[in-house]
């Protein structure tokens, strides 16, 4: 079954090489990306990400190694591979977040969040909800702040998810083991906003939430 020992050996260092490189924690690699292959950000607000691109060139001769060492069933295994790399992240995070994790590292985001904004009568005020399911891995209550941001959040472009900051900061605790439904509903002045959307909603919905001097973005 095995055809060239090195060749797989080297497969595998390649393949922890760009899991640890784009490891989704704790921040999410991946915001603000326009492009992006496996967890490798391609492309982000016109511009290519080097990083990406390396990544991916990585990862393509460490699948191209894994065919090249195998004898025969290397494309059942290849598949495989690709299920185990996107899933062994997700279940590292959690067996971290529940056993040694502490704080905002503690915290979990479901991606499922979604907000939406209409303009009021006045054309100065809008009305925006948003909506995330937060979870606490820890036994013990994590307090922090949250920050909306824009998916190409440091960028010029219109204004949306970010504009419930105006009613924020927003200030909240999440008890031990405990999955917290959140929903915010607030009238938003916007009358010295400039670029920004006038009605809309998204369910690409980014934020970083700080404890102290920790920060993570989701």
């Amino acid at each position: 079954m095995i055809k060239n020992r090195t060749a797989l050996i080297s497969a595998v260092v390649l393949l922890a090489i760009c899991m640890f490189l784009f490891f989704p924690y704790p921040n999410n690699p991946l915001i603000g990306a326009t492009v992006t292959f496996m967890s490798f950000p391609i492309q982000a607000d016109d511009r290519l990400v080097w990083k990406g691109l390396v990544g991916t060139l990585l990862f393509l001769i460490a699948m191209a190694l894994l065919i090249y060492g195998l004898k025969k069933f290397y494309v059942v295994l290849a598949v495989l591979v690709l299920f185990l790399y996107a899933l062994i992240p997700v279940y590292l995070i959690t067996a971290y977040q529940e056993t040694l994790a502490s704080g905002i590292g503690a915290i979990s985001y479901d991606q499922k969040g979604k907000c939406a904004f209409d303009t009021l009568d006045d054309n100065e005020r809008m009305s925006g909800d948003c909506q995330l399911t937060l979870k606490n891995h820890s036994k013990n209550p994590v307090s922090f702040e949250l920050e909306f941001l824009d998916s190409g959040f440091g960028q010029d472009e219109m204004k949306m998810v970010s504009l419930m900051n105006i009613a924020g900061p927003y200030k909240m605790t999440i008890e031990g083991n405990r999955t917290e439904f959140i929903e915010l509903n607030e009238i938003l002045d916007v009358s010295n906003v400039p670029d920004r959307i006038y009605s809309g909603s998204t369910s690409d919905v980014h934020f970083k939430i700080i404890e102290g001097k920790k920060e993570r973005i989701f």
